[in-house]
């Protein structure tokens, strides 16, 4: 059942006014006409997901939109009601900002989606024999290891392969307050360095990258995360925290599981939408197939929604009960 206590007074008096007079727990058809405007990110698991959310709200007589939006940015287009479902924030890197939408009283937490997640600086397993100090993170201070993986462009400081920019992960800030001697240099999108992850690895080449679970590759390629120190929020908030003291970042990325958003206006639109959504979960070995059946397979993420979605109507049926 829907959670009231993420509900503002008067979104949660319609609710209540819409329970009486249905009688039934809720309404029985669309509440509204009005589109219910979807987010979409550049990553292939937040795509299938959004689409299979979109897909359940059509099937249930919801007009539907889709909107692509940045990664940080759509915090403001869901605080305004531009936009009103997000089926993914990371503690890993959104956490920040969703906490600070959610504080405005504009947006709400709908709860856990059910994947567990973790971001973090990769490496292939056959790169402990040039930097077998590793998966410590001050082996990468050693000039050795940093030379390790480095290439023409950074040498003779080390290659670290981030994820796009509108992603964020403080990375730079990183390698600043940890005083690593490496370059951060930004993948355009995710498949792009997945795929130059994967060509590093079939090769044998150095390769260090911001991978994260759940996700395709711990099946077809052995490696381990880099262990920083322990995230804690005062790393990124307090200066004086950690081995630097004179700088914030000196740890690593925080991790936890998944949680959806929503733009708090829409529960007094769509109370019944609302309801199925906070319901909605997919565990981590589904979420890991939607990445390994769009940047392996090909397919497109609304193709790959809809065959789930065909292939378990009892699952998301349930999510509306």
């Amino acid at each position: 059942m829907l959670n009231f206590g993420l509900l503002k007074p008067l979104a949660l008096g319609f609710v209540m006014g819409c329970l009486l007079l249905t009688g039934a727990g809720r309404t029985q058809a669309a509440e509204s006409d009005d589109p219910i405007k979807i987010v979409l990110n550049d990553w292939s698991s937040q795509l299938v997901t959004a689409y299979i959310a979109g897909g359940m709200f059509e099937r249930k007589g919801y007009n539907v939109e889709y909107i692509q939006a940045d990664a940080m940015a759509q915090f403001a287009g869901l605080e305004t009601g531009d936009l009103h479902i997000q089926v993914e924030i990371w503690p890993t890197t959104q956490w920040d900002r969703f906490m600070s939408a959610v504080d405005s009283g504009n947006v709400l937490n709908l709860g856990k989606s059910g994947v567990n997640a973790r971001e973090e600086w990769w490496y292939p397993s056959y790169m402990t024999e040039q930097c077998p100090g590793l998966p410590d993170w001050r082996a990468l201070l050693e000039p050795d290891c940093a030379k390790a993986f480095s290439n023409v462009e950074t040498a003779p400081k080390g290659r670290y392969l981030g994820g796009p920019v509108s992603w964020e992960g403080f990375d730079e800030e990183r390698v600043e307050a940890l005083g690593l001697p490496f370059e951060v240099i930004h993948a355009g999108s995710d498949i792009a360095m997945i795929g130059e992850i994967q060509s590093a690895y079939k090769r044998k080449a150095p390769i260090l990258a911001w991978l994260w679970v759940p996700h395709w590759w711990p099946t077809e390629m052995e490696g381990e995360f880099i262990e920083f120190p322990d995230y804690e929020p005062e790393c990124y908030q307090n200066p004086g925290w950690g081995t630097n003291t004179q700088k914030a970042y000196d740890c690593g990325k925080p991790f936890g599981i998944l949680h959806k958003a929503a733009w708090a206006g829409g529960a007094s639109v769509w109370p019944s939408a609302y309801e199925a959504f906070e319901n909605l979960s997919i565990d981590d070995a589904t979420a890991a197939k939607f990445f390994y059946a769009g940047e392996i397979e090909a397919k497109e993420p609304k193709d790959v929604a809809e065959a789930w979605l065909n292939a378990n109507e009892a699952v998301w049926s349930a999510w509306w009960q």
